[in-house]
């Protein structure tokens, strides 16, 4: 084992990759029944953007709790901890019966689901060399991807099967499932695990065996002095902008086909994966060609940010045509385009705080990033049943003029991309 090198590694953001399908599968179950769910509560579709309301404020608290609750106890036990709790979550909605009990079971899921987000992040930083990083975090991505593709077919062939409640106690019991492999796998970091061979282990490292005779104090900022950092602030700018994107979909794109297009829970199940295979495409795409730049010299900095550069290109000129969709077709296909094109971008943003800070920090900024990310988030989905009460078509304009936003926040807000050895100098 010492001689081979192993690939432990890739297990574990296989296992990781497993666990977003869940967590995708879970967050989407209540949009794709919920025409259906809607009926048997007397719902409206203000109700549905306060139960989306909800869920992101508690979700935009659990990232900076799960943030910092991975940085303490660790990448093995916080997501044993995130997994079990949403997965509880998810069975409570089959007891439902009002606007109230919804609010109350999505408050639990959304701080539990948003501990996936975090602890990927830090898992990439401890598991995996900078060249590997984007690719990992784009194979971490993909779970998202594969999880939306997967849940609108699979949750309508459930419910057409369970009713929505014997729908919600099964995509529950998924997560018990997964913890039984992650905890048997997941049994240290890379330094202490058992199954890492050497050769493996100075590949995460990144740095030669020997070199660990003089080591170098490691940089633990607090929360203070991780956002004392001007690259600290362009990574919360550029989620801020750009995540909405994502969440309009994975929110409303149930919706949209079904109000847009008249479509029932059988037909959104039929359409509404469509736009995931392109973020899939993209999430993998998007780390590949990072990781490819930098073996072929380009620096951290520069590799990441023209990486995220080509995904803001593809963004924009898509959500300008989902604008013009008449059919439901061209409209899956465009917002497919839009996704694909987030993904590349999303994926390398995500790596930086790897790229920026040592492994015992790396969840905390990873979670202050999400933080900000549903701030964005909660201001769009506030706006979209306004907005959309004729059409879709204002709200696609809207977030297609937050892609240059996130992208002069990458270039000009972050400032250099490299290892941060200590607080920030000012004077």
């Amino acid at each position: 084992m010492s001689r081979a090198r192993s690939s432990v590694r890739w297990l574990i953001v296989a296992l990781i990759a497993v666990a977003t399908v869940i967590n995708y599968i879970d967050r989407n179950a209540l949009a794709v029944m919920w025409p259906e769910i809607a009926r048997d509560v007397g719902a409206t579709k203000e109700d549905y953007a306060l139960l989306v309301t909800v869920f992101m404020l508690f979700y935009a608290a659990g990232q900076f709790v799960f943030g910092r609750l991975f940085d303490i106890i660790g990448t093995r036990m916080g997501f044993a901890l995130s997994i079990g709790v949403w997965s509880i979550s998810i069975a409570l909605h089959s007891v439902t019966h009002s606007i109230l009990s919804f609010s109350l079971v999505r408050a639990m899921l959304g701080i539990s689901e948003a501990g996936a987000w975090p602890g990927a992040v830090k898992a990439n930083a401890e598991w995996f060399p900078a060249r590997e990083r984007a690719l990992a975090q784009g194979i971490f991505n993909a779970g998202a991807s594969v999880g939306a593709i997967i849940s609108a077919p699979l949750i309508a062939l459930l419910f057409l099967w369970l009713g929505w409640r014997g729908t919600f106690i099964l995509v529950g019991a998924l997560g018990f499932v997964w913890l039984l492999p992650w905890l048997v796998i997941y049994r240290a970091g890379p330094d202490k695990h058992p199954w890492v061979s050497e050769a493996e282990r100075v590949l995460i490292l990144d740095k030669p065996a020997q070199s660990e005779a003089n080591p170098v104090p490691e940089y633990l900022p607090t929360v203070r002095q991780l956002m004392s950092h001007r690259q600290s602030w362009g990574i919360v700018i550029a989620r801020f902008f750009l995540d909405p994107i994502w969440w309009l979909f994975v929110s409303w794109l149930p919706i949209y086909l079904a109000e847009t297009f008249g479509f029932d829970i059988k037909q959104i199940g039929i359409f509404a994966w469509v736009p995931y295979v392109g973020a899939a495409l993209g999430s993998l795409g998007g780390g590949w060609l990072s990781g490819r730049l930098i073996a072929a010299g380009w620096s951290v900095d520069r590799a990441r940010k023209w990486s995220i550069t080509l995904g803001c290109v593809v963004m924009a000129p898509a959500l300008l045509g989902a604008v013009l969709a008449t059919d439901p077709l061209w409209a899956v296909i465009t917002i497919a385009a839009v996704l694909f094109g987030f993904q590349v971008a999303i994926g390398n943003i995500q790596t930086l705080p790897g790229d920026l800070f040592n492994g015992k920090s790396v969840g905390s900024m990873a979670g202050i990033g999400g933080m900000a990310a549903v701030a964005g988030t909660l201001i769009t989905t506030w706006l979209v049943p306004v907005m959309t009460a004729k059409s879709y078509a204002p709200i696609f304009i809207l977030v297609a003029a937050l892609v240059p936003l996130s992208l002069i926040a990458t270039w000009w807000i972050t400032g250099p991309i490299r290892k941060l050895d200590g607080p920030a100098r000012r004077g």
